[in-house]
């Protein structure tokens, strides 16, 4: 029987215990550092997020990081979090991505208008996304776009002045 390198050992132990190895998942733990700023947002069984407005800098480097909380399966509750290009229609842009599971609910001809975006994540689960806010000023739409959220309440505000 061969034995695997000590190279591949190491490797494969470093991918399967490192925070934020799987999925774009992030530590709670996050800070301040090469991702940018960072902003944590929790995400609830009630629809809501409880951060709705973000204040940055035009072109500042924000590291997005949403936990969701809850007991719901995530099959029919999760969250994520979608930056959307100032003046995009929130609402035509839920109603079209919700036949769009695989894509998190996006569908492909409204990529052009978001932003930044995270996976879904179901309750206990941690998403991030690191992007520049844009460089003209103005307020920017955040939402979850799994089908009900945005309608729900679940959206909120990034300001860049």
């Amino acid at each position: 029987m061969r034995m695997p390198s000590l190279f591949t050992t190491v490797v494969l132990t470093f991918a399967l215990v490192s925070p934020g190895a799987a999925a774009g998942q992030s530590s709670k733990g996050a800070s301040k550092g090469a991702d940018g700023r960072t902003v944590k947002i929790t995400g609830t069984e009630t629809m809501k997020y409880d951060v709705t407005t973000i204040n940055a800098k035009p072109g500042e480097r924000l590291h997005v990081v949403l936990t969701a909380v809850g007991t719901m399966p995530k099959i029919v509750m999760a969250h994520n979090f979608v930056l959307l290009q100032q003046g995009t229609d929130a609402m035509a842009l839920v109603t079209a991505g919700a036949q769009h599971r695989e894509t998190d609910f996006i569908a492909p001809e409204s990529k052009k208008d978001v932003l930044a975006a995270t996976g879904m994540a179901g309750g206990g689960e941690t998403v991030d996304v690191t992007f520049k806010a844009p460089m003209k000023r103005g307020e920017y739409p955040y939402l979850c776009s799994f089908p009900g959220h945005y309608v729900g309440g679940m959206k909120g505000t990034l300001v860049v002045k």
